[in-house]
């Protein structure tokens, strides 16, 4: 799929903030620029499915074992938590690639016990070999970017999610002062972020 630009709604400004336009749309410029690449696409494996079952490409869907999502628990992330733990804080499973078997997406953050550490958002696959572990395949949102995820979702085999970040370096860490959907789908070997509105509003 072509890839859309970013969409940007119009800012308004809590009463209690200091609204940093300039900071903001950098940080919505730096989210659309993101295009994470991978081998997602997996051959479908599998017990063979009926007629009702079939991926996007109109061919059988996987079924049995190879078509279970990756368990979220059992994932290495590549996130540098200087030996605090991770915590796995939301995830949402579907077929991003159309090939009949569910990948899982998951919002990790460092697990500091205070304040509210940035998320990062991964896309998970499995080897449908017994045995395999969940791997990581893309990063949709890293954590240099300073933003909480909310409400993940995967649907019609695009990824969405509610950011929740800051309009300046005076905002309390703990309070997130703006909110911003963003929306990724998968096409032509990458995910590339399709959508990106951004509202201010006290959350």
């Amino acid at each position: 799929m072509l890839h859309t630009p970013a969409t940007l709604a119009t800012t308004h400004t809590p009463a209690h903030t200091r609204t940093r336009p300039l900071h903001w749309l950098a940080t919505a410029t730096a989210l659309a620029a993101v295009i994470a690449t991978a081998g997602l696409v997996q051959p479908a494996t599998g017990t063979p499915a009926d007629a009702t079952a079939t991926t996007a490409a109109g061919k059988p869907a996987a079924q049995g074992p190879g078509a279970t999502a990756p368990d979220a628990a059992a994932a290495t992330y590549p996130l540098d938590c200087k030996g605090a733990p991770r915590a796995v804080t939301a995830t949402a499973q579907g077929d991003l690639d159309g090939d009949g078997r569910p990948e899982t997406v998951a919002a990790v953050r460092c697990d500091a016990g205070s304040g509210t550490p940035p998320h990062a958002i991964y896309v998970l696959t499995q080897d449908p070999a017994e045995g395999s572990r969940p791997r990581v395949v893309a990063t949709l949102l890293d954590t240099p970017q300073r933003l909480t995820a909310t409400e993940l979702t995967v649907r019609d085999r695009a990824v969405t999610a509610s950011l929740l970040g800051y309009s300046g370096p005076e905002v309390p860490r703990c309070c997130p002062d703006k909110e911003q959907l963003a929306k990724w789908r998968w096409g032509d070997g990458k995910f590339r972020q399709e959508l990106t509105d951004s509202a201010a509003r006290s959350v």
